[in-house]
């Protein structure tokens, strides 16, 4: 059970290339990473990977409007059709050419894309109950250069194509008699967007050198007419034949049929041209007129317009520039709302979600993912990955958190139940060549190539330790002991180990000893003995409380790339340059295994080599190794796409993980492709396209766009580090592609435990039936079903929680705290569950103290479940506490309101009565008199 691992998720990579895309509730935004897709909600603050990908990096992406398909397209026209709800792929597809656009019909029955100066409409899957999910409908003719983008109408009547021709071009989905085709003009450069009028026929156009053109239609959606039926059509075209053999004009009919080598008719071509398409008898043709034409560079503050998208409801138009600016616009007054800056790279795609309150943003230069709400000026979500190589990561003691370094000198921490960045270090000025985490876990410290190792306190996210080498030096290699007090740097140019106080930052010591740079080390998670080892040949034991001497040397056949220690602190694994993995005894300095690995890591040959890959001793080594949590296996990874799983009893290889199948990447496969292979060398290497473009002016004379510096690069294929959680149900690789997450697959694998013929779910359900709660358990746990465990744990009352877990026998204790610690961390039943991991941890502990070690893992789970929960609660616990507190101020503000309205009432009244009494006795004055004599 321990390899069923399998791909969970993707860290540090957010948008690389291609559009973004909301879903149908607006709270999340679906971004393509290489050649996979990753959705983020933003609403409940998570991210999740799909584990479906292309053969090479995604270009382009549609999304059904029920949200529950997906079209994916790579740089060679291979899609995928993805279910959103089951994360499966569903169908297979090639269109032999690269496809610039993808959209579905706002009614999801077709769908378009755009190849070369081809627009082609297919029925949508699902629609209709055929066996091809792709069946074309309709081609459609008209650019003379690539088309770029495509826009529908609301009722899916016309959609709307924009060309690198600087035209756009109106299409009929369905057989119109007024409209089969309209070009329209007016700019001088790439169109990047167009765009319909909600529920007309009016348009938008926008160009790459800033111009938005508002064109008006004199017809409205409702004024279409319906034209000629396909038998009709059929009619007439026969009719014309009769009539071009007796010998009349000939006529170019504008729509033509595909024909297939069998002679059946595949489907329709809708030919453009120039001219205006003929009209039909007593029907008059759809006109477009320019009503407005505007400017987005008036001052020449921006460069190249570069991506545009286009709020059909609030009328909203949004546009973004190669300076990384963006400007909102309300049409068709063309109103300034605002202008900001958020990159300084260009924007590469602008998408809003179907309320039009977020707009997403995605900057491929470096990365970054973006979304902003306009009329708040505010941040939903803004997150950007290393946009170098990522060297290394490290876990937290509870396994919650992930930190990496990169050669962009940033240090990134994540939060691994999320898989989001929640705090960004750039105090480094170059390569972050290692991290670690404390044990205590709020402190993060890394090792950089500008010659200073840093500390980071993640309680106040500040950098409060700098440390630094006499003279200056290149870390490579970096360690922290278990109590977190001394820090270990070693040097790739003066092959010391430096050691500093993690309390007042002071250098304490100089280790020299070894003869070639210092490739890694390691502190023993029990004793304060460090492992290092160097180029050398060589595998040095220091001892820290012994003067810091050297307490063994072990010799190696081969220099010396990584070393780790088993949990326990028992066994000591490292990696040498001839691709083997030596495990050896720390206390007596014997060897006590060996795993020859030099042909399991397979790495694939690079277009720039001379010689095969099995020549090739660069992919023949580990460069980073791992122990489980349990210390029963090792994982292993180097310049390469696999990563290896070895068992240490039987020193075998248990399973390979294949972490990449991208071809867009370097050095993936064994052999090159022979028919790129000429008499002047390979074709891939030929760097086609430079200098055309990504919208970046350069100041050279002659030159209007484009970097004629600039080369393209296949990024090679590698795993620079790997780390197993702490709870042992994950492990983490830093890749070429980002952080890879592997989670522990329970739900397929059937493990069960003393199996015998009396074991079955019906006889488990009986005793429950009968309340022999105990008996059911154990039954329960010898099938290993988790859905059954489940319903039997949850059947049992909670008094009786105590007098069963008294009851269990020692076997069966570890195993249900280790479910009651990964069934904690998604269950509601929080208490229920709770009580069970008290009633357990009392009545056992000591028992299960003796052996820590193995229950260590399950202990890390079950703190990282309980950790999530409290911060969870917390949160809403402070939010109620806020929301009581204004309701009782607001409450106390009406009262203190109300006392003062009705102290102001009395004294209206109390006047008005003294009013009245004056009145009275002004009234006795005036009257007369009466004395008697």
């Amino acid at each position: 059970m321990k390899f069923a691992y399998k791909f969970s998720n993707l860290l540090g990579a957010f948008y690389r290339h291609g559009n973004l895309s909301f879903s149908k509730d607006g709270n999340s935004i679906i971004s393509p990473v290489g050649n996979r897709i990753s959705v983020f909600d933003m609403k409940n603050n998570r991210s999740e990977t799909l584990p479906v990908s292309t053969t090479k990096n995604i270009t382009c992406f549609g999304v059904s409007p029920d949200g529950n398909l997906a079209i994916l397209i790579d740089e060679d026209g291979a899609a995928i059709l993805v279910s959103l709800v089951t994360r499966a792929v569903l169908y297979h597809h090639h269109f032999h050419n690269p496809v610039h656009s993808v959209s579905f019909s706002p009614d999801g029955r077709k769908f378009v894309i755009t190849k070369k100066n081809v627009a082609l409409m297919y029925d949508a899957p699902g629609k209709n109950r055929e066996f091809n999910a792709f069946a074309l409908e309709k081609s459609y003719y008209g650019p003379f250069d690539e088309t770029t983008c495509i826009d529908w109408t609301d009722d899916s009547k016309c959609f709307a194509v924009g060309s690198k021709d600087m035209t756009t071009w109106i299409f009929g989905a369905e057989r119109w008699a007024n409209l089969i085709y309209y070009s329209l003009g007016g700019h001088k450069d790439i169109i990047v967007g167009c765009f319909f009028e909600k529920d007309s026929l009016d348009m938008y156009t926008v160009s790459q050198e800033g111009t938005l053109c508002v064109w008006e239609s004199d017809t409205e959606l409702e004024g279409l007419r319906k034209g000629p039926t396909y038998s009709e059509r059929k009619k007439m075209q026969e009719e014309k034949k009769s009539r071009e053999e007796v010998g009349e004009d000939k006529d170019d009919d504008d729509i033509v049929d595909i024909v297939g080598e069998d002679g059946e008719t595949r489907g329709d071509v809708i030919k453009g041209s120039a001219e205006t398409p003929k009209e039909v008898e007593g029907i008059k043709n759809v006109h477009y007129s320019l009503r407005s034409k505007h400017y987005f560079n008036k001052e020449g503050d921006f460069n190249n317009l570069t991506a545009a998208a286009f709020h059909k409801k609030t009328h909203i138009l949004v546009t973004g520039f190669a300076s990384g600016a963006f400007h909102l616009h309300e049409l068709p007054e063309f109103d300034l709302i605002h202008s900001l800056s958020i990159s300084d790279q260009r924007i590469s795609t602008i998408a809003m979600n179907p309320t039009g309150d977020w707009i997403g943003f995605g900057c491929s230069g470096l990365g970054q993912l973006l979304v902003w709400e306009w009329q708040s000026e505010s941040y939903v979500f803004k997150q950007q990955g290393h946009f170098n190589n990522m060297n290394s990561l490290a876990y937290s003691a509870d396994g919650q958190y992930l930190v990496t370094g990169g050669d962009d000198g940033k240090v990134k921490v994540w939060n691994t139940n999320s898989g989001l960045c929640f705090v960004t270090f750039t105090e480094h000025s170059s390569n972050v060549t290692n991290v670690v985490f404390t044990s205590s876990g709020f402190v993060v410290v890394s090792a950089s190539l500008d010659g200073t190792v840093r500390a980071f306190d993640l309680h106040r996210y500040r950098n409060f330790r700098t440390m630094t080498s006499p003279r200056p030096a290149q870390f490579s290699s970096l360690a922290v002991d278990s109590s977190g007090e001394l820090v270990c740097a070693g040097s790739q140019d003066s092959f010391e180990i430096f050691l500093w106080s993690m309390q007042t930052g002071r250098l304490l010591e100089v280790l020299s000893g070894h003869e070639g740079p210092v490739s890694n080390l390691y502190f023993s998670p029990v004793q304060s003995v460090l492992a290092s080892v160097s180029w050398d040949k060589t595998v040095r034991l220091w001892d820290m409380l012994d003067s810091w001497q050297t307490k063994e040397t072990l010799r190696l056949n081969s220099d010396g790339l990584a070393v780790t220690y088993r949990p326990d602190g028992k066994e000591l694994a490292v990696a040498c340059l001839d691709g083997e993995i030596t495990f050896w005894n720390p206390q007596t300095g014997g060897q006590t295994g060996c795993v020859v690995g030099r042909h399991d890591l397979q790495m694939g040959r690079k277009e720039t080599d001379k010689i095969t890959a099995k020549q090739s001793a660069k992919g023949k080594s580990f460069t980073s190794l791992c122990y489980s949590a349990d210390g029963e296996s090792l994982l292993a990874g180097g310049q390469s796409k696999f990563v290896c799983i070895y068992n240490i009893k039987e020193q075998i290889l248990m399973k390979k993980f294949e972490i990449s199948c991208n071809l867009s990447l370097d050095a993936m496969e064994e052999f090159l492709d022979r028919r790129k292979m000429t008499e002047f060398g390979n074709l891939s290497l030929v760097d086609e396209g430079t200098g055309d473009g990504d919208g970046i002016e350069l100041s050279l004379p002659g030159v209007r766009k484009g970097d004629m510096s600039s080369r393209r690069f296949k990024p090679e294929i590698r795993v620079s580090s790997l780390r197993f959680s702490p709870t042992g149900r994950s492990w983490a690789a830093a890749s070429t592609e980002g952080l890879l997450i592997y989670s522990l697959d329970a739900s397929l694998v059937f493990d069960p435990y003393d199996l015998d013929m009396d074991v079955t779910p019906t006889s488990i359900r009986r005793q429950v039936t009968k309340k022999e709660w105990a008996s059911a358990i154990l039954l329960s746990f010898r099938l290993n079903e988790i859905p059954l465990i489940r319903e039997v744990l949850e059947a049992v009352p909670y008094d009786q929680i105590t007098v069963i877990c008294s009851s269990l026998p020692d076997v069966y204790v570890d195993k249900l705290l280790n479910f009651v610690a990964s069934t904690l961390e998604k269950s509601n039943h929080l208490q229920f569950y709770l009580s069970w991991a008290q009633c357990l941890l009392t009545l056992h502990g000591q028992k299960l103290k003796n052996r820590s070690g193995a229950i260590l893992p399950t202990v890390q789970q079950l703190l990282k479940s309980i950790q999530r929960h409290s911060d969870d609660l917390s949160k809403l616990c402070d939010w109620n506490i806020y929301n009581i507190r204004y309701a009782a101020a607001l409450s106390k503000q009406r009262g203190m309101k109300r006392t003062a309205a009705e102290s102001l009432s009395d004294d209206e009244e109390e006047s008005s009565v003294a009013m009245d009494s004056t009145g009275d006795e002004e009234n006795m004055m005036n009257e007369p008199i009466m004395v008697e004599n």
